[in-house]
């Protein structure tokens, strides 16, 4: 099952925002166990550097270990631009997960993805799924 890693639950443990922090860290430690089917945006990575200060190349340069990035192109930017989610770059995380082949987004931002074709689920309900089997 592939998932696309949403730039919050990156930050969640890029940041160690202790609210977040467990169920965030619990989902990267499953991308780390299953190489290749945890998906980041292009833009996440720029996203990170700028809000992680004061360098977050240690922590990219480990996540993209075992993270993809999404192979995304210039007809990835089109769909984002039709569809109808209120903010474009929630569109572009939809679009590169979709061009990952993700089965889900996996955010804390979950009122942002209720009209996305793809379905969205927090890194705590992304565990149950995964509990679940």
């Amino acid at each position: 099952m592939k998932v696309l890693l949403d730039t919050d639950v990156l930050l969640d443990v890029a940041l160690f925002r202790r609210e977040f922090y467990e169920a965030s860290a619990r989902v990267l430690e499953w991308a780390e166990a299953e190489p290749g089917q945890a998906g980041v945006a292009w833009h996440s990575l720029s996203n990170l550097a700028y809000l992680v200060r004061p360098d977050a190349r240690p922590f990219l340069r480990e996540l993209l270990q075992f993270v993809e990035v999404a192979p995304v192109s210039t007809e990835s930017a089109r769909l984002a631009l039709e569809m109808s989610l209120g903010d474009f770059e929630d569109a572009l995380q939809v679009a590169s997960a979709i061009a990952f082949g993700a089965t889900f987004l996996v955010t804390r931002n979950l009122a942002h993805y209720k009209r996305s074709p793809l379905p969205a689920l927090s890194p705590a309900q992304f565990l149950e799924h995964l509990a679940k089997g």
